[in-house]
């Protein structure tokens, strides 16, 4: 891919362009909630002594925390002016619909966001799409902002998921097969693109869900978890309800590996042993043998962390019950309530929809009816054994089978980036290819101006502080490439130029979410939360937000 330069604004642009009327937005009454938060994001400064200017596509984690490092990094003659653009009318991506509702601490960091938002140096473009064709209307490019922005960085994130390739995944008439966990996960958070999801929780007690990292357990919990406890947080009211009405009493999580294999943490995994009334079912023999074994002493002697899960583990759980792997979350006790198993070594290869099972096959009746019934699904796995170290630990089939009837299957197998028109992009990884933050093309050469952050950079894993971290180095790297710009002389550039080629393009008082704006909603979303003994009741319609905002 040809590598993409960033075009002169004085080869396009005139003083007397610069002096043009900008956007209709001149004199618009704030929405802010309080008097620090300035009004819009078009603003009529124009005097910026030769500032630099960056534009940050994604109003997410990497996104704000690229900006806060910005904020630090330039200051007097190095100054740098930084618009964030997002596609949302509301900020702060995956901290506002990707973390759990019963992980508040996890969203502090939005007060740090806020102090980057409010910072006269930033503003927020909401609800503004980025790529594609662009025009009035259309949204903006790439190479629209590359023209007037002396650099942009992509930290957009990863707003897709990979897929199990297998039949009957897509689902059949009424059946849903095999639904994507983030999209479950972005459902009870509240996100508008997934507010049309039906995930099937009545038609059985058992959900399995394909994956063994912290969505997954994020995914169990909440499904496991007493809904007169999640009122209290801030999930939306119509996940609220489906969970009340909900069925599920058994989760099976499934990976294709062994326990020493897992990726998510002792953390989340402690807090399933928090559930009252939860029974924790695994192969306990799997886990101790894989544990006592000469490589898995070394390896657990490398990982304390690791070490202290599998413990954990041993001291919870209990061995599924004689009957085999259908019903497997029935503890060998036949206790009754509710029970979430981790299940290894096994891979899904098929999903079958309204089957006859015998219920006798789960030994003490964990099914939903007696005798023969027809069971809304049954995922098909395959038993796995490993070959290899257990840091390089390879699943191999072994021919044999396992069905277990559920009411669907959740995906949580990793999120995958996609690409925006104009940049580069790796298909393979899903990444913007990159060093240390700074864009490459195919030929391994720099894209002048073009920076990349989060999970876009890096692919999708970590946590919000790993994001905080990447996101400083990205920023750490447009601060120097400013900086040394900076000795070629000042560039033919303003925020009214900025403004007036945005207006062009249909970016007005009609589209725009600024962040006085975004504050409005957000003080909306908490008085009604206040009123239910929530921290915030989330509007999870974009028409919804923009109708309190311009109300």
């Amino acid at each position: 891919m040809a590598s993409i330069a960033l075009v002169c604004p004085r080869r396009i642009w005139c003083a007397r362009e610069a002096a043009r009327s900008v956007v209709g937005l001149r004199g618009r009454r704030s929405h802010a909630t309080d008097a620090s938060t300035h009004t819009t994001p078009l603003s009529e400064e124009s005097r910026e002594g030769g500032s630099k200017h960056v534009a940050i596509v994604g109003g997410g984690a990497a996104g704000f925390y690229t900006a806060a490092r910005l904020l630090a990094k330039t200051q007097g003659s190095n100054k740098v002016l930084v618009d964030i653009f997002e596609q949302l009318p509301t900020p702060h991506g995956l901290v506002r619909y990707g973390v759990a509702p019963d992980h508040p601490e996890v969203k502090n960091c939005m007060s740090k966001f806020r102090d980057v938002a409010e910072d006269r140096r930033v503003r927020y473009f909401g609800n503004v799409k980025i790529g594609g064709s662009g025009g009035r209307g259309g949204g903006l490019t790439l190479q629209t902002l590359q023209s007037v922005y002396d650099g942009v960085v992509l930290a957009y994130g990863a707003s897709r998921d990979k897929k199990l390739g297998i039949p009957g995944e897509d689902g059949s008439g009424a059946r849903t097969g095999v639904l994507s966990a983030r999209r479950f996960v972005a459902w009870y958070n509240g996100l508008p693109a997934a507010q049309d999801l039906r995930p099937d929780l009545e038609s059985f007690d058992k959900i399995v869900i394909i994956g063994h990292g912290n969505v997954a357990l994020d995914c169990a919990r909440m499904l496991l978890t007493d809904p007169d406890v999640l009122a209290t947080t801030d999930i939306t009211a119509q996940a609220l309800g489906a969970l009340r009405r909900s069925r599920i009493r058994h989760v099976e999580m499934v990976g294709r590996r062994g326990p020493l294999q897992v990726s998510f943490t002792a953390k989340e995994l402690r807090e399933m042993t928090k559930i009252p009334g939860l029974r924790i079912v695994s192969d306990v023999a799997l886990i101790s043998d894989q544990c006592a074994s000469e490589a898995g002493v070394e390896y657990l002697a490398k990982s304390r962390p690791l070490k202290r899960m599998m413990d954990l583990l041993l001291k919870h759980a209990v061995p599924p019950s004689a009957g085999g792997g259908s019903c497997s979350s029935t503890a060998a006790d036949g206790s009754a309530g509710k029970s979430f198993e981790l299940s290894f070594l096994k891979s899904p290869v098929q999903v079958l929809f309204d089957q006859k099972w015998d219920s006798s096959d789960c030994g003490n009746g964990n099914a939903s009816a007696t005798a023969t019934t027809t069971v809304p699904q049954v995922l098909r796995l395959q038993k796995n054994t490993l070959e290899g170290p257990p840091d390089a630990a390879r699943a191999q089939p072994t021919g044999e089978f396992v069905d277990v009837p559920c009411a669907t299957v959740l995906r949580s197998i990793g999120y995958a980036s996609t690409p925006i028109e104009g940049a580069p992009f790796d298909s393979r990884r899903r990444i913007v290819p990159n060093i240390g933050g700074r864009a490459i093309d195919a030929n391994g050469e720099l894209v002048p101006g073009l920076y990349v952050a989060g999970w876009l950079k890096r692919g999708p894993i970590g946590v919000i502080a790993t994001t905080m971290q990447d996101a400083y180095r990205t920023a750490d790297a447009v601060a120097v490439d400013m900086a040394n710009d900076a000795e070629k002389g000042p560039r033919c550039v303003s925020r009214a130029v900025i403004d007036a080629r945005l207006a062009e393009l249909g970016l007005d008082e009609a589209t725009v979410v600024t962040n006085a704006d975004w504050r409005k909603l957000e003080a909306y979303e908490i008085k009604n939360g206040s009123r239910l003994g929530k921290p915030r009741e989330k509007v999870p319609s974009v028409r919804d937000m923009l109708r309190v905002i311009r109300g």
